[in-house]
């Protein structure tokens, strides 16, 4: 049998593996992404974008179709039996601003995320390869060789790196031995599915808490018909989920609403695990998304975490792929390992802190907890030089900024960030020309007060408004490196641009 090559394997086709195969797509890289299923999952085991994952979508011009099928601040309502207790909002307040297009999470079901990213997928060319299985896998310092199940008989698929996506059951952390610290909350068990339903309307988030077997909710899944159902399971109790079932938990935990389910999409248990690997990569082979870290349905980090993941690999993958130094791969665990332990704060020994803690910084928390916050502060991809001092450091989240583009008409600074690519900023200098012409793969925008001077090859960016001021600062004529991923990576002065030629080294090779 000859083997089949490409440059890099994905086996998984969740929302991880869907945004590394994108990603890898726009790049012109080689790759195929597999799943054993054998028809897309419609279901929603996750039901929300947070607004750093909204980004990534902006990124990948999809986020127009994401939020069509999504809805904002949808509130708790909760009952006692029949009786209203009232509503409450839990992201009231938390709206758009200049630096921060998406300000709440969304909620929608996982599975419209993952139809617009196969659609972005395809745009690209690529495709998912269904009813496809991994059954063996080994590596060497050359490659990775896969062995892959399909209906026509097994294939052997040779490739410089491979990307375990497939879920929190993982072959690929299985069969390497990884270990997956953490534990599973036996008491923490609920009835979970897709179900429709009359009796309900679809404005609120319904929840009846205070049932001694347990609460019960029922979330409208916005551009469909259906609700997701969830049920507390009582310790002792524990049943095969059927719809028979969940009417019966619907009867006796609403107090006799007038509620009919009429029927269902797809019923589980879930029980919950809490749990990560101590390392995301092994040789040539990386973990991402639920095969890294499981979650606890709370805060709504699963499915984000795991696109996150995907967004920090894939423009490592193709700078590597492209002769940068493979060192470069070892940042991938060094960066997401501690969101993840951030996130499910799984024990000292994992947990390194990424913000700062205290009553006094909730603000900052919730920030994490909306994945903008997320920073890779002293990290060995962030780096400032000659004492350059601006409102964000080197490893923070790059902010938007409305303003005007040279012919005075309205474009984000996000608009100049999207693509594969990196993009440098010169912040208020003189009418000089920026200083890139010899910075290939790097997108120079010179930001300035007003429109003038010339280019050299820079795109202008006006801060015509002031925003990018409020938020970035400067003045001297600094320099800001933005990493692919929307993060910045280096700052530095017009003096110091031989340190960002040899970082630039490091990140794309020369």
């Amino acid at each position: 049998m000859t083997d089949q090559e490409t440059q890099v394997l994905i086996v998984g086709a969740g929302p991880t593996g869907l945004a590394l195969a994108c990603d890898l797509a726009r790049r012109g890289l080689q790759f195929r992404i597999i799943d054993k299923a054998q028809t897309y999952f419609i279901g929603s085991k996750g039901k929300g974008l947070q607004p750093r994952s909204l980004e990534v979508m902006d990124d990948f011009e999809i986020v127009e179709q994401v939020l069509r099928n999504g809805r904002f601040h949808v509130p708790f309502r909760g009952y006692d039996g029949t009786k209203i207790l009232g509503e409450r909002e839990p992201h009231e307040g938390r709206n758009p601003t200049p630096s921060t297009p998406y300000a709440s999470p969304l909620l929608t079901p996982q599975w419209r995320v993952e139809e617009a990213l196969r659609g972005a997928l395809e745009k690209n060319g690529g495709r998912v390869e269904l009813s496809t299985e991994l059954i063996a896998i080994v590596q060497d310092g050359n490659g990775v060789r896969a062995t892959l199940q399909q209906s026509k008989g097994e294939e052997c698929v040779r490739c410089q790196y491979f990307v375990a996506a497939d879920g929190g059951k993982s072959f690929v952390r299985k069969v390497l031995q990884v270990p997956f610290e953490g534990e599973t909350w036996k008491d923490e068990r609920m009835y979970v599915g897709d179900v429709y339903l009359r009796g309900l309307d679809q404005d609120a988030w319904h929840s009846w808490p205070n049932h001694p077997d347990g609460w019960l909710a029922l979330c409208p899944l916005p551009s469909t018909d259906a609700f997701q159902f969830q049920a507390q399971v009582p310790p002792g109790d524990e049943q095969e989920p059927s719809l028979e079932l969940f009417r019966r938990l619907v009867e006796e935990r609403t107090g006799g609403m007038d509620i009919e389910l009429t029927g269902a999409s797809w019923l589980s248990l879930y029980r919950a695990n809490i749990r990560m690997v101590t390392q995301y990569r092994i040789g040539r082979v990386f973990l991402a998304g639920d095969a890294a870290h499981v979650h606890s349905p709370a805060g709504g980090q699963g499915m984000n975490t795991g696109i996150q993941d995907a967004y920090n690999l894939g423009w490592k993958l193709e700078s590597v792929l492209k002769g940068a130094p493979e060192a470069l791969l070892d940042t991938y665990e060094e960066e997401r390992l501690p969101v993840a332990a951030n996130v499910l704060g799984l024990s000292t020994k994992l947990y390194r802190q990424i913000t700062a803690a205290g009553e006094e910084d909730k603000v900052r928390r919730d920030a994490v907890t909306l994945q903008l916050g997320i920073t890779y502060k002293e990290m060995s991809l962030s780096e400032t030089a000659s004492g350059a001092v601006l409102k964000v450091a080197s490893g923070d989240r790059a902010p938007d900024a409305p303003g005007l583009n040279a012919a005075g008409e309205a474009i984000r600074l996000f608009d100049f960030l999207r693509g594969p690519h990196f993009t440098l900023l010169r912040l208020f200098a003189d009418d000089t020309d920026m200083k890139c012409s010899e910075l290939s793969r790097v997108k120079c925008v010179d930001v300035k007060r007003r429109p003038s001077g010339s280019t050299n090859g820079a795109q202008i960016y006006v801060d015509a408004y002031g925003h990018f001021d409020a938020a970035y600062g400067g003045g001297r004529g600094e320099y800001v490196l933005i990493r692919p991923d929307g993060y910045i990576g280096w700052i530095g002065l017009e003096e110091s641009l031989r340190s960002l030629n040899e970082y630039l080294g490091r990140v794309l090779g020369r």
